[in-house]
Parts: structure tokens; sequence; C-alpha cells
């Protein structure tokens, strides 16, 4: 299946009293590339985490954002520094004793300096957090896959659209080619017998002539490669199937086609074959901007 390399995906899983959510948001890029934004406690996280969302992506720029909530009241508790107290007692009773001062000290007051209570986060449970975090990066993984399987088959749809388009001008330029060759055989039997007025055309010379002309403007190769491409395109298109995703391969083929066209609109001395070659040079435009969007 075509997918976009647009997409987004959300989750929420909450278990027990564990919050878990997690979003991604993807835009074009040549290669995958995978920015993580999550709480510092999920550091030991991030390789598996990576290698759960390489399932649901193939390339573009990957944005992940995760947050997390503990609602328990274990998450935290105080830590009491009884050698950072003694510290601070010892050297108040120093200076009592160098001033000549009252040592006034209370509990109070000693409570108060840096350092003497401290607030201590609880050690994760990490088998049992990764679970859920696991279930809400997956989850997430899904929607963002969907999303981008849903613009893909717009994607998809508007390319074969163009692509059918692009078919219909190498049948007419195919068509027309001919005529061309007989117009123009037509145009310089009339012109050499005005120039010789009543005397007989040599055929021989004639042919040699249409025959060089013909060589000339021949697109016969062009054409053939053209509505190969094309239908390599429309198959890929079809299947979705590459391993390693079809944009690549698309991108490839589109290059072809506007070479083709080129060298089509290059040799081509008619009007309505060089109207039929720039709008085929206008739908592989539009096709190549396009396939920039698939993964």
């Amino acid at each position: 299946m075509v997918c976009s390399m647009t997409g987004f995906g959300r989750s929420e899983v909450t278990e027990g009293e564990r919050k878990y959510t997690v979003e991604l948001k993807s835009v074009n890029n040549r290669y995958l590339d995978i920015n993580i934004k999550m709480p510092k406690k999920f550091n030991a996280f991030e390789s598996d985490i990576r290698s759960q969302l390489k399932r649901y992506m193939k390339r573009g720029k990957v944005d992940v954002f995760i947050s997390y909530e503990d609602f328990s009241e274990s998450e935290t508790k105080v830590k009491y520094n009884k050698a950072i107290a003694g510290e601070y007692l010892k050297y108040l009773q120093e200076m009592s004793e160098d001033f000549g001062l009252d040592n006034d000290v209370r509990v109070s007051l000693l409570s108060r300096f840096p350092e003497v209570f401290t607030m201590e986060e609880e050690e994760l449970d990490e088998e049992v957090v990764f679970s859920g975090l696991k279930k809400a990066v997956d989850e997430a993984g899904r929607q963002f896959l969907l999303s981008r399987q849903r613009e893909g088959e717009f994607l998809s749809s508007d390319l074969t659209e163009k692509l059918d388009g692009m078919l219909t001008n190498v049948e007419y330029i195919e068509q027309r080619s001919p005529e061309i060759i007989n117009e123009y055989k037509t145009r310089l039997r009339e012109k050499i017998q005005d120039l010789l007025e009543d005397k007989q055309v040599d055929e021989n010379r004639l042919a040699m002539e249409v025959t060089l002309y013909a060589d000339k403007i021949c697109v016969d190769e062009e054409l053939t490669r053209l509505r190969s491409h094309i239908l390599a395109t429309r198959q890929a298109l079809l299947t979705g199937d590459d391993k390693d995703g079809i944009g690549r391969k698309l991108d490839f083929l589109a290059q072809e086609m506007n070479r083709e066209a080129n060298t089509i609109l290059s040799k081509s001395t008619d009007l309505k074959v060089s109207d039929r070659g720039i709008a085929l040079k206008t739908d592989i435009e539009k096709v190549r901007e396009q396939i920039q969007n698939i993964e």
C-alpha cells in the first residue's frame, strides 16, 4: 500500500496510577529521521522505542513527543541529610564561640539550610513502566500508519489520473508522427514542383530527403521508453509492496520520464506535437512534486 510521508498519530494509555501520552508527527525527508522528546527517566528506553517505531515507518522526519504522569503518592519522598545538618550545626557553634554570640539555633532554622532536606524520586520499576509505554507507542504508531495510508490513497489516486493523461498525450504523438512525415513529403513535393515548373520530380531524391527528415524527428524510442516508465509507475502505485518504500523508485522513474519528454520536445518540428510535449512536461513536474510526499 502507498503511504504518504506526512502523518499524525496519538495515543493515551492509563495503567493504574500511571498515564502515558505519545504523539507522532512527520513531514517529508529523504531518509528516516526520528527525533524523540521524552522525560529523562525514559532515556534508557530510547533504543527500544526507536525499534518499535521503525515497524510503522520507512522514511520521513518524525517528531515523537512522550509525556508521563504518575498519580501515586509514592512517586517522591523526602530525604533527611543528617551529615549535612551536622556540618551546619558544627560551624554555627564555632561562629558562636568566635564572635561571643548566643547560640540560638533551632531545628526550624537548621531545616531551612540547603540540602538538609531534599526531594528524591523513587526508582522506577522499569519493567512495569516500559510495559505501559510500549502499549502507548504501539497504538500511536498504528494511528500514525493509518493516517499515512489514508493520505497515500489520495496521492495514488491523483497520480494515477495524471499518468492516464500522460498516456493519452503519448498515444496522440504516436498517431501524429506518421502524419507529420506525410505532410512534409507533400509540402516538399509542392515546393520542388514550383521550382522545377514542368520538369519531372526525382522521386528517389524526394524519398531520400523524406527519409532523412523522418530520422531526424523520429521519437519512437523515446515514446516507447516513456510509455514503459508511465506503466511502471502505475504498477508501483498499484502494488506498493517495496520493502524500503516506493518513493525513491518513483522519483527515479519521474526523472527518466522527464528526460524522454525533453528529447521529444527537442526533436519536434510540429506545433501540435510540441503542445502535447509541453503538456507531458507539465504533468511530469506535477507527478514529481507529488512523489516527494510518498514514503
